[in-house]
C-alpha cells in the first residue's frame, strides 16, 4: 500500500491533467475527483457550454476508464439505458445487448428531460452498481460513476428529479462562467484543435481502485464524527427546512472528508475539511419550506447558518490537532 503522500501526489497529477482542459475551475475539478475515489456520483447543475461534458470526458481519459454518454430526452426508454434482451433465431436463445450504462464513467446529459420511469433506470445502477433486465442481474464494470447534468434555467418540458434520486448523488456542483483571463486562455488553447485530443492517461483503472480502497483507512476522530452528525441533525430540526439530510448524506460527507484529507496529504480529517464539503454534499438533499422559499432562502444559506451555530469540537479549536 502506498503512503498518503504518494496517494496525494497521484491524485493531484490527475487533477492537474483535467485542469489542462477545464481552465480556472480547480475546486469543481477537485470535488469531481473526490467523488470518483469515493465511489460517488456527481450532479452538475449549470448552463450550457461551460464544460460539463468535457469535464466528464477529461476525467475518464485521465484515469483510463471507458466512457459513454446518454442524451436524456422525453422519448428515451429504460431499456435504452440498461440494455435489452434480443431473441437470437440461430441459437434459439435470448441474448443481452448491454446499454450505455454498462460503462465505467457514464454521462447522463440533461437527466431531468427524461420521464420518471427512465430516470428510475439509473437508481439500481447508482446504488448497487448493477442492472436487472428480464430478471437477470448484470454487474457494472468497476470503477463506476454517473455524472449527470441538468440546466437550471430551462424547466419547460422537464421532469424534476425526485428526492430519492437526488439523495443518490454524492455531490452537486456548479462550474459557472470562467473569469475573463481564463476565457482568453480557453480561446488560445482551442485555436487549432480541442485540447482534449492531447490529454494523456495519468493512472489506470486498477490504480484508481487501489486508491479507493486506501482512502477508507483515513482516520476520522470520534469528535469529527459527532460534528458531522450534529450538522445533519441541525438540518432535520431547522424551522426553515422541510426535509433534512438523510444518513446517506452524513455518510457522503464522511467519505468525502476522508478523500479530501488524503488528496491534501493528511492521514486524518479536520473540521475545515467538513466545512468545505458541507454544501456540495448536503445542499441538494435539503428541501426548504415554502415560506422560506418565498423569502428566497436557499439550502446554501441555511447550511451557512448551521455551520455558524454548530460548535467545532473543542479539541480542534485554536489550530486543531494532528495524529
Amino acid at each position: 500500500m502506498q503512503s498518503v503522500q504518494d496517494l496525494a501526489t497521484a491524485v493531484q497529477r490527475v487533477i492537474g491533467n483535467v485542469e489542462r482542459v477545464i481552465v480556472g475551475k480547480a475546486e469543481p475539478v477537485a470535488f469531481s475527483l473526490i467523488a470518483v475515489i469515493c465511489h460517488g456520483h456527481i450532479l452538475i447543475e449549470d448552463v450550457p457550454g461551460v464544460g460539463k461534458t468535457v469535464l466528464t470526458k477529461a476525467i475518464a481519459r485521465s484515469i483510463g476508464c471507458s466512457f459513454k454518454r446518454i442524451q436524456f430526452t422525453p422519448d428515451l426508454l429504460p431499456s435504452d439505458v440498461t440494455g435489452v434482451s434480443i431473441y437470437n433465431q440461430k441459437s434459439s436463445n435470448f441474448e443481452f445487448r448491454p446499454g450505455p450504462i454498462m460503462s465505467q464513467i457514464v454521462l447522463a446529459d440533461e437527466v431531468n428531460r427524461a420521464t420518471p420511469k427512465t430516470q428510475s433506470a439509473l437508481l439500481e445502477a447508482m446504488e448497487e452498481a448493477q442492472v436487472t433486465v428480464d430478471g437477470v442481474t448484470y454487474h457494472l464494470p468497476q470503477p463506476f460513476m454517473v455524472m449527470a447534468t441538468q440546466n437550471p434555467i430551462e424547466y419547460e418540458g422537464t421532469f424534476p428529479l425526485p428526492e430519492a434520486q437526488l439523495d443518490r448523488f454524492m455531490m452537486s456542483i456548479k462550474l459557472g462562467y470562467p473569469r475573463a483571463e481564463d476565457e482568453i486562455n480557453i480561446l488560445d488553447s482551442h485555436q487549432h484543435h480541442h485540447p482534449l485530443e492531447d490529454l494523456a492517461q495519468i493512472m489506470t483503472a486498477d490504480e484508481l481502485i487501489l486508491i479507493q480502497q486506501q482512502v477508507r483507512s483515513i482516520h476520522v476522530d470520534p469528535s469529527i464524527r459527532e460534528y458531522i452528525v450534529a450538522i445533519a441533525n441541525a438540518t432535520r430540526n431547522h424551522q426553515n427546512i422541510y426535509l433534512g439530510v438523510s444518513p446517506r448524506g452524513s455518510l457522503a460527507l464522511f467519505r468525502a472528508a476522508q478523500a479530501l484529507a488524503a488528496i491534501r496529504g493528511r492521514g486524518y480529517v479536520i473540521p475545515d475539511d467538513i466545512k468545505l464539503l458541507v454544501k456540495p454534499t448536503l445542499a441538494h438533499r435539503i428541501i426548504v419550506t415554502p415560506a422560506a422559499r418565498v423569502r428566497s432562502v436557499t439550502p446554501a444559506h441555511l447550511l451557512d447558518e448551521i455551520l455558524q451555530s454548530v460548535p467545532v469540537p473543542n479539541a480542534w479549536v485554536g489550530g486543531g490537532r494532528g495524529r
